[in-house]
C-alpha cells in the first residue's frame, strides 16, 4: 500500500489554511498544519492534525518548521500551500517603512523563503506542487489596502517566474486568488489597523471612520463572500489534476475584476474601483 500524499500548510490556525488543512485529511492526505503562534499549534493537534510551529516572518522558525516536517517524511514531501498572510490596512502614505517591511516579510519574503527550502526536495523527488494562495487584490488594487496590494502583486510576480523556471522539473505551481472568505481576516486587519495607523494625524481620517466601522463589524460579511470550502476544492484540483490551471479565481469579484483588469481602460478602471471602495465603508 503506497504512503498518503504528504502535505505543508502555513497559516492554518483559521479560516482558509485550517479549512484546507482538515478538508485534505479527510481526503487521506498526510497534512502538516502549521501556525505561528504556538498555543495554535496545541489546538490544531487536539484537533487530529500534525501540526508545528512556523512563524513566516522568522527564519529560524521556518528553518526548524521544515526540518521537523521532512524528519517525520523521510525527506519526502508531495505539496506546500503557501496560505499563511495577513492585511495591513491604511494609506499608502500613512504605512511607515517597517509597517510596509513587515507586510513584506509574512505575505511576500517569508513565503518565498519557504518555498525555496522545498524545491530541492522536490526536484530530488522529481515531482511535487506548489500552491501560493494570493488575492483578487494580486490582480487590482483596492485604497487603503497599499500594503496588502504591493505585497500579492509581488507575489504574482515571483510565482509566474518560478513556474516558467520550473518548467520540465516535474514541479507544478499555481496561484488560487480568492475574494471575499469567511475567516479572521478582516478581525486580524483591524489590529494591525490600530497598531500602525495614526488615524488622528492622517489626512484620511474621516475615511478611516468608515474603515474601521467596516473592520469592526462583526457577523456582516461582504458580498459575494464565500466559505472557505470554495478555496478547498480549488486546492483539490490543483493538487490532483494531471494538468492543474495556472491560475485558479475563487469568487465572482475574483472573475469579475480578473475580466475588467484585461478589458477596460484603467482610466475606467479606476473609477469602478473607486466606487466598490467607497461603497463598502458607508
Amino acid at each position: 500500500m503506497n504512503s498518503p500524499k504528504s502535505i505543508l500548510i502555513s497559516g492554518c490556525s483559521s479560516g482558509i489554511g485550517h479549512c484546507v488543512a482538515h478538508g485534505l485529511k479527510q481526503r487521506g492526505y498526510r497534512v502538516f498544519a502549521t501556525a505561528r503562534k504556538s498555543e495554535d499549534v496545541e489546538k490544531l493537534k487536539e484537533e487530529g492534525l500534525e501540526s508545528y510551529r512556523l512563524d513566516l516572518a522568522d527564519s529560524a522558525s521556518i528553518e526548524q518548521g521544515v526540518k521537523a516536517v521532512l524528519e517525520r517524511t523521510g525527506g519526502e514531501l508531495f505539496a506546500l500551500f503557501n496560505n499563511g498572510a495577513y492585511g495591513q490596512p491604511g494609506a499608502v502614505e500613512d504605512l511607515r517603512r517597517d509597517v510596509l517591511r513587515a507586510q513584506f516579510e509574512t505575505n511576500l519574503f517569508g513565503t518565498q523563503e519557504l518555498t525555496n527550502r522545498i524545491i530541492p526536495v522536490m526536484r530530488r523527488q522529481g515531482y511535487g506542487r506548489i500552491i501560493h494562495n494570493s488575492s483578487v487584490l494580486g490582480l487590482v488594487a483596492l485604497p487603503y489596502r497599499g500594503a496588502y496590494n504591493a505585497s500579492k502583486f509581488a507575489l504574482e510576480g515571483l510565482t509566474d517566474t518560478l513556474r516558467l523556471e520550473l518548467h520540465g522539473s516535474g514541479i507544478q505551481v499555481a496561484l488560487i486568488e480568492p475574494g471575499p472568505i469567511e475567516s479572521r481576516f478582516r478581525a486580524n486587519a483591524y489590529a494591525m489597523f490600530k497598531k500602525n495607523i495614526d488615524r488622528e494625524n492622517s489626512a484620511h481620517r474621516d475615511y478611516y471612520q468608515g474603515v474601521e466601522k467596516r473592520l469592526a463589524q462583526k457577523g456582516h460579511a461582504q458580498p459575494f463572500t464565500l466559505p472557505p470550502e470554495a478555496v478547498l476544492k480549488k486546492v483539490i484540483h490543483a493538487l490532483e489534476s494531471p494538468r492543474p490551471k495556472r491560475r485558479y479565481y475563487v469568487t465572482f469579484p475574483t472573475h469579475l475584476f480578473g475580466v475588467a483588469r484585461r478589458i477596460l481602460p484603467v482610466s475606467l478602471l479606476d473609477k469602478i474601483l473607486l466606487k466598490v471602495s467607497g461603497g463598502e465603508n458607508r
